[in-house]
């Protein structure tokens, strides 16, 4: 078995690596969309929903430069350009989106992708030995399991 600088099989760190630039590419479209909310919510609850979609984008661009650190540690190289992002992201470019509770719906929608790709990358992290990985997204699914029970709260579910 050859291994990479870190220590990890080779074919296994590069399969994580190519899911990861997957997760970036939704990570990175999911955090335009959420820019495009913060610029064009109007309505009743503008203050509110400005200031939480504020909040989730820095989340997500702190999420997207750990993520692109993480490939690079395994020994790959993340992927950087939005029309890469566009052919592989599940998430898909939202269209201006003025309407809170569309917007929170879309969030949701988002959520349910990247959670499910942490899953899928947590039993990959595991198959590789990889704590570093495994580490970082159970720690991003247990973040975003509660912003999905807030989201769905203000939408009354």
């Amino acid at each position: 078995m050859k291994t990479n600088a870190i220590g990890l099989d080779g074919k296994k760190a590069a399969k994580l690596a190519e899911k990861l630039n997957v997760l970036l590419a939704n990570y990175s479209v999911f955090y335009q969309n959420t820019r495009g909310y913060h610029w064009n919510i109007k309505g009743e609850k503008f203050f509110e929903l400005h200031l939480k979609f504020e909040e989730l984008y820095n989340d997500l661009l702190l999420k997207i430069d750990e993520v692109a650190e993480r490939i690079l540690t395994l020994g790959a190289s993340p992927a950087h350009n939005y029309s890469e992002y566009r052919k592989v992201s599940t998430i898909k470019e939202s269209k201006q989106v003025s309407d809170g509770i569309a917007a929170v719906k879309d969030i949701l929608v988002s959520f349910g992708a990247v959670i499910a790709m942490q899953r899928e990358l947590l039993e990959l992290s595991a198959d590789a030995n990889d704590e570093g990985t495994n580490a970082l997204m159970s720690d991003y699914i247990r973040a975003q399991e509660k912003l999905v029970w807030m989201y769905g709260a203000y939408l009354g579910r």
